[in-house]
């Protein structure tokens, strides 16, 4: 192997495939980095064996070949490097690395500017095999809608292991229509998004979520539309960008029936400022640090000509109190709640509309948030019981 890429390029690349690093291990060669030519491109490559990352650079290939090297050890190195250069000129230009590989030794030769180093590898044939994931169902996902679907919902997926099928998120492929679900056993977050490739069967599989949270930081600069297939036994799952390609294992189990823990009615509804909800709640939660989280609010109609209100308070017998009030329009009777501040503000924070609805039926029921003018996402929280 020989070849020499842009060290911006490759820092950028390295980064990339280091999320799905093994951090923790029985096999050591999942804590390298697989470097391959491939044709005209470089193909980096890690795995933990749950996920799998392969990012595609462009570089001036002289040898084909290939190896895998630690991957903190040299993504720390090119990291160091510079990334411009001064030509004759005095104009700045990007700084290149050249890679070349010793067969014989397995040693990755590195140079750069006048830094040079030298990183024993392994031979790339002992890399565990990244899963081919082609026929099963495939479909495509605008980038923004995606992006939008799983921050609105991956915050509400389990992060204790006690329940496996919690741990991920419900995704729902049924015609032109994706649903991305995602419960705790606290609350529950439900959001429909379009795809721009129908599919002719009904698919429904678990995706981790922390497969989600790393395909959201690698959709951070892309703009084209998402490709999605799934193998035909619903083991895998493949998720391919431009430079990218992310294959992450599937969640075995089934998923709770969420769709009848969300209320079909209610007995009051308050419409309030999302920013102001946030602010209030976010000050409450000061408060009920000291008493297990909890945000009380109370929602009062108006009469003519004075708006409704929502009031937002927290205490702690060992601290204080503090209470806090908003406008809001209330529809139906005076309504209390309360919740724990942490599932409100992870609501409200992923939120990018101006108002939002809160449903209630009754203090001990599950509330209902809705974004005012959004039918596409419902989030479910169950209520704390409190002395009032």
């Amino acid at each position: 192997m020989k070849l020499s890429c842009i060290q911006e390029n490759l820092n950028r690349g390295l980064a990339v495939v280091g999320r799905a690093v093994a951090t923790r291990t029985t096999l050591p060669i999942t804590n390298n980095v697989l470097l391959a030519t491939d044709e005209a491109r470089l193909k980096l490559v890690a795995t933990n064996l749950e996920v799998a990352i392969s990012h595609w650079i462009g570089t001036k290939v002289e040898e084909e070949g290939a190896i895998t090297v630690p991957a903190r050890l040299l993504t720390e190195f090119i990291s160091s490097l510079p990334s411009e250069k001064v030509d004759k000129k005095g104009e700045k230009k990007p700084e290149t690395v050249d890679l070349s590989l010793s067969p014989r030794t397995k040693t990755l030769n590195i140079k750069c500017a006048r830094f040079e180093a030298r990183i024993s590898g392994v031979d790339a044939k002992d890399f565990p095999p990244i899963p081919r994931v082609e026929d099963g169902l495939a479909t495509r996902v605008e980038v923004e809608a995606l992006r939008q679907g799983i921050s609105r919902v991956v915050f509400a997926a389990a992060t204790e292991e006690s329940r496996p099928v919690l741990t991920g998120v419900k995704a729902e492929f049924d015609g032109d229509e994706l649903t991305l679900a995602a419960a705790d056993g606290f609350r529950l977050a439900v959001y429909k998004l379009p795809t721009a490739v129908s599919v002719s069967q009904r698919t429904e599989v678990i995706i981790p979520a922390r497969t989600l949270t790393e395909l959201n930081r690698l959709m951070a600069d892309q703009e084209e539309p998402v490709e999605i297939t799934i193998n035909p036994n619903k083991s895998q799952i493949l998720f391919r960008l431009k430079k990218t390609e992310l294959v992450s294992q599937l969640v075995q189990g089934s998923f709770p029936n969420y769709a009848q823990l969300i209320p079909q009615s209610f007995n009051s509804r308050a419409v309030v400022s999302v920013a102001e909800f946030l602010r209030a709640t976010r000050t409450a939660a000061i408060f009920a640090r000291d008493g297990s989280g909890i945000v009380r609010l109370v929602m009062s109609p108006g009469g003519e000509p004075a708006p409704g209100k929502m009031t937002v308070s927290a205490r702690s017998e060992e601290i204080g109190d503090d209470v806090g009030e908003i406008d809001a329009i209330v529809e139906g009777d005076e309504a209390k709640i309360a919740f724990n501040g942490k599932y409100l503000t992870d609501v409200l924070g992923v939120l990018h509309e101006e108002q939002v609805a809160l449903e209630t039926t009754n203090p001990s029921s599950p509330g209902v948030i809705r974004p005012v003018g959004m039918d596409n996402y419902t989030h479910v929280i169950m209520p704390m019981f409190v002395q009032w």
